[in-house]
């Protein structure tokens, strides 16, 4: 199994994973800790929302990166 993340802007417009810093993972929690670490990055870069794929196959999602006011 591969799990990746599909990103987007905020208005839904799909943003290049090289761009980002997308990776494949081997495990819904390692793919899940990744995002934790970088979702302030990701945001910085224009990504406004994530969905979490595996074997393309979309889990859930959209999710913002969007910080809490």
């Amino acid at each position: 199994m591969s799990w990746t993340w599909r990103f987007e802007t905020a208005t839904g417009a799909l943003v290049d994973p090289g761009e980002v810093g997308g990776a494949d993972f081997s495990a819904q929690g390692d793919a899940e800790s990744w995002l934790g670490e970088v979702w302030r990055d990701l945001a910085d870069r224009g990504v406004g929302q994530v969905y979490l794929l595996e074997d393309g196959r979309e889990v859930y999602g959209p999710m913002s990166l969007s910080a809490a006011e």
